[in-house]
């Protein structure tokens, strides 16, 4: 830390060492050695817990035996935007094939009470200004949410080839026909000259590795498959046939932030199992100020989707447009280096403010619980100890006086996580807690590479899987495409530019696919395939970039955001890219206008329309050739 940061802290009364201490202390009672592996998937035995409790039970169709242009599997945000993108360039040839019922992702799966996007709706719902709508309000609930993403994928027509409720078995490269094959569950054999995967960072839900998770006799589901039929309600609240339950909710993330208030207002007795606390700001959930609505200008939503990225991102703008918690570091930052300037201190770079902007939020949100929560042993507990974005930054106004009701039992585990489960009750520390229904709000298989988590397998050129090809990480060009597979678009959280509007990040990553498929398509080309050059120097640029977000993830507690803790070199190349998503924007958008397609071998057919492959170099950058009969 530079003298100048240390003489804000103290000007400050901000004691840095004691808060370190505190944070690693923190920390290291949350480590476990098993790491992620301390969750179970929801297959086998829990395969119930990701059944589709919205679809309809009695649908059949005819299994599909034919061709198209572009197969997009799944039917999420990715999916739509995919879509979206590949109908403005022309592409007609386009199916969907999901396992949802519709389209939405993760707002189709998840229908929880209370559940809303926590960045604002003008910033996440793509296409606003596109389609010429807005959001009702400042933070959009479930339904506006589903309600507009379905919206976007009427407009573009994506509706019309889709195959709704089919699971994918296997895809797999024909080298001779230079097509994907495609088998479901729904006896299909499908044929696409390109396949997109978008895999769904939160469709899967994850359950926690407790012992004697089995053996509960109790009511129990994962909240991103809410039982209505046995809470009632809707959600936005009322769950009125649990009056007489003992309900117990394990986690306290972002979900159960915004599930917890309604379960304490219906629930005869709320028990909230609580590892890791998250940290809770306000939430303004005012109206769109009418003289704010009409002074945009055209562009608006690109501005403020590249302001809100770029503060979350920790670069210091000019204004900020979006004020809310998300860039109410960035506002510090602006206040420092005014007070920087009062004492007289030199600033070399706002980054080196960063950390004393950390401390100053996280020592307002502690106190602020201390303010609203009345049981000072509660409040103790509710207090995160670690730096703002370790964890999913949380936003509500009811989380923290949930805790003021009679009927609500914080249970704090010290970190541990919950001890075992019997038929009946819940165990921390030996002390059993009986509850009649159990929800697990315990997230999804976020952090897994797309190969590693995918229901289905992929086999590109020569048969080799894309879990062997990716054993020791993904391996790719910008997160999107594999050497080795051929006409395969993915999109991931892998490689890419995470951004926390998660949104943004699926827009840029679409966008750049199109660009490509639309290069391919419109060129007559056969295969458009990776170089493993153009691989090596991307990890070149991903090792380059990667070690400050490494070292910050070390320092934090452990989440899906860092593998549970568990950082290492194969996982770290699952992970996004290091230089944060502004950044990554800009590669991309760069690569684009180089217009060359560097990196990328492109095949194309003969005069006669009959082609022979010819293998990609393995050291050559963009290669564009003709294949024919020889």
């Amino acid at each position: 830390m530079t003298p100048t940061a240390e003489a804000l802290l103290a000007d400050l009364d901000i004691d840095a060492a004691a808060l370190d201490a505190k944070y690693r202390i923190e920390r290291a009672k949350r480590i476990r050695p098993e790491g992620a592996a301390q969750y179970v998937d929801t297959s086998g035995m829990f395969a119930r817990y990701s059944d589709d409790p919205w679809a309809d039970p009695d649908f059949t169709r005819a299994p599909l035996n034919d061709e198209v242009d572009v197969v997009i599997i799944g039917g999420g945000l990715s999916a739509i935007l995919a879509g979206a993108n590949l109908r403005k360039a022309g592409v007609e040839s386009v199916r969907f094939v999901e396992r949802a019922g519709d389209f939405g992702g993760v707002w189709y799966w998840n229908r929880y009470p209370g559940a809303a996007c926590d960045t604002q709706a003008i910033l996440y719902l793509p296409m606003l200004e596109e389609l010429g709508v807005m959001p009702s309000r400042r933070y959009a609930t479930q339904r506006e949410i589903l309600a507009h993403f379905q919206r976007v994928a009427q407009h573009f027509d994506l509706y019309r080839d889709t195959c709704f409720q089919t699971e994918v078995r296997d895809v797999s490269w024909d080298e001779e026909a230079a097509r994907w094959i495609m088998t479901t569950d729904r006896g299909d054999a499908m044929r696409a000259r390109h396949v997109v995967i978008t895999s769904g960072a939160m469709m899967r839900p994850k359950l926690p590795g407790i012992p004697g998770i089995v053996d509960f006799k109790g009511h129990s589901f994962h909240s991103s498959r809410w039982d209505y039929d046995y809470t009632g309600g809707t959600t936005m609240g009322g769950l009125t046939k649990l009056a007489d339950k003992r309900v117990a909710i394990i986690g306290t993330g972002a979900t159960a932030v915004q599930v917890i208030p309604h379960l304490a207002e219906s629930a005869q007795h709320l028990y909230v199992f609580q590892r890791t606390p998250s940290s809770i700001d306000e939430r303004d959930n005012s109206e769109f100020d009418s003289a704010w609505l009409a002074s945009l200008q055209p562009g608006w939503q690109r501005e403020l989707l590249e302001n809100f990225t770029a503060q979350t991102a920790g670069i210091l703008t000019d204004r900020d447009l979006v004020r809310d918690g998300w860039t109410s570091v960035m506002t510090n930052i602006r206040f420092l280096l005014e007070r920087a300037e009062v004492l007289g201190l030199k600033v070399e770079s706002p980054l080196e403010l960063m950390q004393v902007a950390d401390y100053m939020k996280m020592e307002q949100l502690r106190a602020r619980i201390d303010d609203v929560v009345q049981d000072p042993a509660t409040a103790a507990t509710l207090k995160p100890w670690y730096n703002r974005f370790c964890k999913r930054p949380c936003f509500s106004s009811n989380y923290l006086p949930t805790f003021n009701r009679p009927n609500v039992t914080l249970v704090d585990t010290a970190g541990k996580g919950v001890e075992r489960i019997t038929e009946d009750t819940i165990v921390v520390d030996g002390k059993h807690y009986p509850v009649d229904c159990l929800v697990y709000s315990t997230g999804f298989e976020f952090g897994a590479a797309i190969a590693k988590h995918i229901s289905y397998s992929v086999h590109g050129r020569g048969g080799i899987s894309l879990v062997e090809k990716w054993a020791d990480g993904a391996a790719t060009q910008h997160g999107v495409v594999t050497n080795g597979f051929p006409n395969l678009f993915i999109m991931s959280t892998a490689q890419t530019g995470l951004s926390f509007n998660f949104a943004h990040m699926l827009e840029e990553q679409a966008k750049h696919i199109a660009y490509i498929l639309d290069r391919a398509l419109s060129g007559g080309a056969r295969t458009i395939e990776v170089t493993t050059r153009a691989q090596d120097e991307w990890h070149e640029e991903l090792d380059r970039a990667a070690l400050p977000m490494v070292e910050f993830q070390r320092e934090c507690t452990p989440s899906y955001l860092n593998f549970e803790g568990q950082l290492a070199r194969v996982n770290a190349r699952d992970f996004p890219y290091g230089g944060g998503p502004f950044n990554f924007y800009g590669i991309l958008a760069d690569w684009r206008a180089e217009g060359n397609m560097r990196g990328l071998h492109v095949t194309h057919y003969g005069q006669d329309g009959r082609s022979e492959e010819i293998p990609a170099p393995a050291h050559t950058d963009c290669t564009i050739s003709e294949s024919s009969n020889t």
